[in-house]
């Protein structure tokens, strides 16, 4: 039981981290591999009860998402399509292939986190520079961020914040509640899909569930009031810790 326990636990923290700043998958990936389960089934009972977080999170962003009407529909399709395409990735990846490429995928996900400030103001003053920048471009890059998502979803809140900015969402609790918002539709579609490839870790998954959404609503109500550079800093330290574990240990 202590240890359905601890999945719980994670899934709370990992749900606070990705409203305020995202990567939560750096803490409760790690989590499932500790308790022993194989690295795909681990990936993918982590995005089974994942998109439960983000569903929380977008509701306490609401009022938010309210300002950005007309680029829902356009950036849930790519989120969407993309979603499709790396949940079939992943279950066509052997265990083994995953395993070896996890500790590069969890790097590539602290780089976003740990560069994140500097990847938004960059965006911002090249929008500021292309005013006519089209819609087509941000759309693209969303649609990589779901193909992604799927296929490991770790740092995807920073890839969506980034594309977000490219079509002139500005302000950050404007772009963290559509962040949410698409965030939830691509793991809700590949949790959908994973449901049928046997590799569910059903036992976790319902536990991790609950976590994840009370997790998400808390960090969506606090990431409003406080400012989350400390979070990002912890979970790029530990997501770092991680990754080095993991290329060691191969």
């Amino acid at each position: 039981m202590e240890y359905f326990l601890l999945s719980f636990c994670s899934a709370f923290l990992a749900g606070a981290i990705n409203s305020v700043a995202g990567g939560g998958t750096l803490i409760t990936f790690p989590t499932l591999l500790w308790l022993g389960l194989d690295p795909v089934v681990a990936n993918i009972t982590n995005t089974v009860a994942l998109w439960v977080g983000s569903l929380s999170g977008a509701f306490g962003f609401r009022k938010r998402i309210q300002e950005v009407k007309s680029l829902i529909l356009p950036f849930l399709i790519s989120s969407t399509v993309g979603a499709v395409v790396g949940a079939v990735l992943l279950i066509k990846t052997p265990s083994q292939t995953f395993k070896s490429i996890v500790p590069f995928l969890i790097f590539f996900a602290v780089f976003m986190l740990a560069f994140s400030e500097v990847i938004r103001r960059f965006l911002a003053k090249f929008v500021i520079q292309e005013k006519n920048l089209p819609l087509l471009l941000p759309l693209f890059l969303q649609f990589i961020t779901g193909v992604y998502g799927s296929y490991f979803g770790a740092g995807i809140g920073i890839m969506m914040l980034a594309s977000l900015t490219l079509s002139g969402v500005h302000h950050i609790h404007t772009a963290n509640g559509l962040k949410n918002l698409l965030g939830f539709s691509i793991n809700l579609l590949g949790a959908f899909i994973f449901i049928f490839s046997g590799k569910v870790s059903w036992a976790y998954a319902l536990f991790m569930m609950p976590g994840f959404a009370l997790g998400g609503y808390a960090g969506a109500k606090i990431s409003q009031r406080f400012k989350p550079k400390v979070v990002r800093f912890f979970v790029i330290v530990w997501g770092l810790f991680i990754g080095i574990y993991l290329l060691l240990v191969e």
